[in-house]
């Protein structure tokens, strides 16, 4: 699903951001991404949509090297690749349905399918009834929902997600977890980068562990492994 092959990136300020990264994620795998801040797991969740490219090496996503894909086609890519940010990234002049239907128009997919997937969704997320509340109307929790709802919307092969609980309480990040949890059920891929240590070690998946641009522990049903 996910590979990479002896990845580098060094920035044009000269920060080494990746350093002969060489990993294998599978289709359907729940996978932690922790780390020291600095360390490289933002390179790593950026690379895998193509937000940023590697001075060299390979990325390979569901067969295609991202490394020299052309510009025209990362649209296509970010297709099957969803996104949730730790600030929700909601537009605020749009309600919850329009904001989640905005992924969908992007994608020129019909007005009836976009009503009936919006819908979908929503129900999946447990928000059927705020659809046409404004972002700020919601809770930061009811935010991040829908911005996973958004995600998700076009049915994508995996979920990158960074640091999705960072700006939510202990008893709503639960929450957030155990729908990404759902999810993954459904078969979606899930890669989420976290400073969380309470949900690593007590939802235990598979842990990446890197460091200095380098993977440093790599452990099925892993613990955070770092001190708070």
């Amino acid at each position: 699903m996910i590979e990479l092959n002896d990845v580098w990136k060094t920035y044009p300020n000269g920060v080494m951001a990746m350093n002969g990264m060489s990993i294998y994620i599978q289709s359907g795998e729940f996978v932690y991404v922790v780390g020291p801040s600095g360390a490289g797991k933002s390179t790593f969740i950026k690379m895998i949509y193509r937000e940023e490219r590697p001075t060299r090496g390979e990325i390979l996503v569901g067969g295609e090297n991202l490394a020299h894909m052309k510009e025209r086609h990362v649209p296509y890519l970010r297709r099957n690749i969803g996104v949730v940010f730790q600030d929700f990234k909601l537009l605020p002049s749009m309600n919850v349905f329009e904001n989640i239907a905005f992924a969908m128009e992007v994608v020129e997919a019909s007005k009836p399918e976009i009503r009936r997937r919006v819908m979908d969704v929503l129900d999946i997320v447990r928000l059927k009834n705020k659809a046409r509340f404004q972002p700020h109307e919601l809770s930061g929790g009811e935010q991040q929902r829908v911005s996973i709802a958004r995600a998700i919307v076009n049915n994508p092969d995996v979920l990158i997600c960074d640091e999705p609980t960072g700006n939510l309480d202990p008893e709503t990040s639960w929450e957030i977890m155990h729908l990404l949890e759902e999810i993954n059920d459904r078969g979606t891929t899930i890669i989420m980068a976290t400073h969380n240590r309470e949900i690593v070690n007590n939802m235990r998946k598979r842990v990446i562990a890197i460091e200095n641009g380098r993977i440093s522990r790599d452990e099925v049903r892993g613990r955070y492994g770092y001190e708070s």
